[in-house]
């Protein structure tokens, strides 16, 4: 018997069995579905992740009081006693640079509320308090309008530039050049607009507010409670690890760590970055594989239940076929054959499901889809192994039938 009728007998146990095989192939879809979506999942974030890092280009690196991302209890409860980075400790860190190109600072809180005659933002946009560099370091483009000037800080100018999303919110229908915004009771005069940078993980990036740090520090926060966030960017790739070098001796001296402690501070480049983002899809990728493999070891002794009751209802077929000649080893091709084919109608519809829901995933939280067709072959390979493994001793018992009780059987 050749591969394809082979195949075609096993589309015939699917459809003489329909409730039980379904349910088979149900939990075969399920772990497939798992292992496809997670994979989809951290394709798709890591393609974002990758493509937000660009902002921070090759040569520039972020020094912080803490990581951007803490897994554990520990590591939280760990940075949590740390002092903040003051704005006046990155002033001075900013004073002692002498190999860094631009050095630019910021500050942030969420939740605020932007104001403009009769209208006003919903309590989520991002308020920045930055300097002019920022803008540099950060790649931070310009739609219209311009950005605000160290006199601008100098001189405590109230100027602000505004995200897309603020922009169409308070001024639908005029532009926002030269308008004035309220953050909190204070009056603002509107000098930019923010090149949009869309959303990134279901987050818009276009809903935010920058103004001056000099004014953020004294208007909305404690100057010694609000830790700073400096980005120094290097002249070029290869002076990056002697400026890294000369920021964490600066920093450890101006917060006097002594010789020996570990740094109270993190520096944070484009790779350090991706690989704590790598540790937390890691965390993902177990996740989908083990609920996978339970429901795929589930779903193989449900097969090897539906390749005995095939071996049973078709014991007469099997003495007919021993009777004419056809070898133990043909036999069990057959069934086992029978088995990966019942296996990967289950993996398609898995395969599918996943790429969906990976799909309605990134589309929810507003990040490019990217299919793992890694993890795609992968789960091929997994269904033709279920099939062999859970297969094999149904064919081995079909292949061990005495033709003459085989023939004999009612």
């Amino acid at each position: 018997m050749n591969i394809i009728e082979s195949i075609r007998m096993a589309i015939e146990a699917v459809r003489s069995n329909a409730l039980r095989t379904s349910l088979t192939l149900l939990s075969i879809a399920i772990g497939i579905f798992a292992i496809i979506g997670a994979g989809t999942a951290v394709s798709s974030l890591d393609t974002s992740v990758s493509t937000e890092l660009t902002s921070l280009g090759q040569n520039t690196f972020a020094v912080t009081e803490r990581p951007s991302l803490t897994f554990s209890r520990e590591q939280r409860r760990k940075y949590a006693r740390r002092k903040d980075l003051t704005y006046s400790q990155a002033r001075e860190l900013i004073e002692r640079m002498t190999l860094a190109e631009n050095i630019g600072t910021m500050v942030s809180s969420m939740n605020a509320i932007i104001e403009a005659d009769n209208l006003s933002t919903d309590p989520n946009v991002t308020l920045y308090g930055t300097d002019p560099a920022y803008f540099i370091t950060n790649d931070i483009g310009i739609a219209s309008g311009r950005a605000f000037t160290e006199q601008d800080l100098l001189l405590n100018r109230a100027v602000a530039l505004i995200g897309s999303d603020v922009a169409a919110k308070l001024f639908p229908r005029s532009s926002a050049l030269n308008n004035e915004i309220r953050i909190r009771s204070r009056v603002f005069t509107v000098v930019g607009i923010i090149e949009s940078k869309g959303a990134i993980l279901g987050r818009s990036q276009d809903n935010q507010v920058i103004i001056p740090i000099s004014l953020y520090l004294g208007a909305f926060a404690n100057q010694q409670r609000q830790s700073v966030k400096v980005y120094i960017q290097a002249t070029n790739l290869q002076a990056l690890p002697a400026t890294i070098d000369e920021a964490i001796g600066s920093l450890r001296s101006i917060r006097n760590v002594a010789p020996g402690e570990d740094n109270d501070f993190e520096i944070e480049t484009n790779e350090s970055l991706t690989n704590q983002f790598a540790s937390f899809s890691q965390y993902l990728e177990f996740f989908g594989l083990a609920s996978g493999i339970f429901a795929l070891l589930a779903a193989g002794v449900g097969i090897m239940n539906i390749m005995l009751v095939s071996v049973k209802e078709r014991t007469r077929e099997i003495g007919v076929r021993k009777a004419i000649g056809a070898r133990k080893k043909a036999i069990v091709l057959q069934f086992i054959i029978e088995a990966i084919t019942l296996c990967q109608f289950g993996g398609v519809i898995g395969v599918i499901l996943g790429i969906a829901g990976g799909a309605i995933l990134s589309a929810a939280i507003h990040i490019s889809l990217a299919v793992p067709w890694l993890w795609v072959a992968g789960s091929v390979i997994i269904c033709t192994v279920l099939g062999i493994v859970f297969g094999l001793y149904p064919a081995w018992k079909a292949a061990q039938l005495d033709p003459i009780e085989a023939l004999r059987y009612e």
